[in-house]
C-alpha cells in the first residue's frame, strides 16, 4: 500500500515573519507540505495559475487582492482549473482583525475562517479537513 501524498499548502500572507512561522509548523507535520509562500492576494492567483495546491490559507487582508477576492476567482478562473485539475483548490480564510468574513467566505465556499493567532493543531484540523473534502470530491 503506498501512502498518500502530503497536503499541499499555499501561504498568502503580507507579513513574512507570520509566513514564515506557519511554513515551520505545517512543514512539521509529516502530512502536509507549503509548496509555496506569496505576500498578496494578486501573487496568489498567479501562483494559482502555476502550481497545484490543495488548500490555500489566505489572509483576508492581503495586498492588492484580498483573501476573499481571491477565493472568489479559485473556481471561476479557467486558468487555475487547468493546472489543479481535479475539484478546485480548498481555501482556509485567517483575519487579525474580526470573522465578520466569515458569512462572505460561507457564501464563497470557504471551508473555515479562523484568527491568525489560531492554535497549530486547529490550523492543521482545518486544513486536513478542507483537504479531505478535496479527495473526496476527486
Amino acid at each position: 500500500m503506498t501512502a498518500e501524498a502530503p497536503v499541499r499548502v499555499l501561504l498568502a500572507d503580507a507579513e513574512p515573519l507570520q509566513r514564515s512561522g506557519w511554513r515551520l509548523a505545517i512543514d512539521s507535520q509529516d502530512d502536509l507540505e507549503v509548496v509555496a509562500e506569496v505576500g498578496d492576494g494578486v501573487q496568489a492567483v498567479a501562483l494559482l495559475r502555476r502550481v497545484p495546491v490543495d488548500v490555500a490559507v489566505l489572509d483576508v487582508r492581503l495586498p492588492r487582492m484580498s483573501g476573499v477576492q481571491v477565493a472568489e476567482r479559485v473556481p471561476e478562473d479557467a486558468r487555475i482549473r487547468l493546472v489543479q485539475r481535479r475539484p478546485p483548490t480548498r481555501v482556509v480564510l485567517v483575519s487579525a482583525v474580526d470573522l465578520d468574513h466569515w458569512e462572505a467566505g460561507r457564501d464563497l465556499g470557504v471551508d473555515a475562517v479562523l484568527p491568525k493567532d489560531v492554535d497549530p493543531e486547529r490550523l492543521f484540523a482545518e486544513i486536513r479537513a478542507a483537504a479531505s473534502l478535496r479527495r473526496a470530491a476527486d
